[in-house]
C-alpha cells in the first residue's frame, strides 16, 4: 500500500527501515530521511507514527533488564492516552 504519495513509498518500505537498534528511527521525519525523502504535505505522517508503533512493537522484545526502561513497555503498560488525545480532550473541554 503506498503510504505517502508526494514521495511514493509504501508500508513496506517504512517497515523495512525499522529495525531495532540505535540507528532505528524513532520519529516520522527520521522514516522520511531514512527514505532519503523530505516531508512534502504531511498528511501520511501519522499513518507512518502508525506503522511504526505496530511494527516496533512487533520486532521489539524486552528483556528483563529493560522491561522498566523501555519506552514502548511504558508506554503499552500505561493507562495515560496519548499526547494528543489529552490534548484534543482538553479542546473539547474549553469549546
Amino acid at each position: 500500500m503506498i503510504v505517502c504519495s508526494c514521495n511514493v513509498f509504501s508500508d513496506g518500505e517504512v517497515r523495512s527501515c525499522l529495525n531495532p537498534g540505535s540507528d532505528c528511527p524513532r520519529t516520522p521525519a527520521q522514516v522520511y530521511r531514512n527514505l532519503g525523502c523530505d516531508a512534502q504535505c504531511g498528511r501520511c505522517a501519522t499513518t507512518i507514527r502508525s506503522i511504526m508503533d505496530q511494527e516496533l512493537a512487533r520486532k521489539h522484545a524486552c528483556t528483563a533488564d529493560c522491561a522498566t526502561d523501555c519506552p514502548l513497555t511504558r508506554q503499552a503498560n500505561s493507562n495515560e492516552p496519548p499526547k494528543l488525545e489529552r490534548w484534543r480532550r482538553r479542546a473539547s473541554l474549553k469549546g
